[in-house]
């Protein structure tokens, strides 16, 4: 009967030691797993929002241009030329934007900061619509296609010139900075830190 007993207990204190055993690494394996959970859950939505502001950001504008093209054609006999010239009116939409699909940014789920690497250059697109009035030209001197493409690269220039000095891109660049901020009161929200340019961006402004 003692040895029974002995077995017994012995029995006893081996499931009373399992019981404790399963109990300690389910603990172990449900406390870990939420945590990885909640880093990758994290990770998740950042980089989602990020492609949800990774669109095209735009500002337009409208821009108007008068110019003269005038063109000689030069002949053997001294002061005898065939000249072309046109009124050319230009009105032109400008689009500014970023492609912020291209950002390119860094995630350091460990101590939750997102750093942001690269912003693309802004991409301006110019679409004009030109018309030509008074035009005259020579049986000896016609317009060409060739001539067609010179007032639109003109044109073109003239208009890349007025941008400059326009507050287009700065009204661009403003739009830009709205959508990064969404990114900011993000990780805020979330408990991280958003760097951009080896600073800590912490106000939207």
């Amino acid at each position: 009967m003692g040895v029974f007993t002995g077995l017994s207990e012995l029995r006893k204190w081996v499931v009373i030691l399992l019981i404790g055993l399963v109990l300690f690494f389910g603990y172990k394996y449900f406390t870990t797993s939420s945590n990885e959970t909640t880093v990758e859950y994290d990770t998740n939505l950042i980089q989602q929002q990020i492609k949800n502001v990774g669109k095209l950001v735009v500002t337009e504008g409208h821009f108007a241009e008068v110019l003269t093209y005038k063109d000689k054609k030069k002949t053997y006999i001294p002061g005898l030329t065939f000249d072309k010239k046109a009124l050319v009116v230009i009105n032109a939409d400008v689009t500014v934007g970023f492609d912020l699909s291209k950002v390119t940014y860094d995630i350091d789920a460990e101590n939750k900061i997102l750093t942001i690497t690269n912003i693309p250059k802004e991409e301006i697109k110019i679409s004009p619509d030109i018309k030509y009035y008074d035009t005259e030209s020579s049986s000896f001197n016609e317009f060409t296609g060739e001539d067609y493409n010179k007032i639109n690269t003109i044109a073109k220039e003239n208009l890349a010139k007025k941008i400059e000095k326009s507050t287009l891109k700065s009204n661009a660049q403003n739009r830009l900075l709205s959508e990064l901020t969404k990114m900011l009161v993000l990780t805020n929200s979330m408990g991280w830190t958003l760097h951009y340019k080896g600073n800590v961006i912490q106000k939207e402004n």
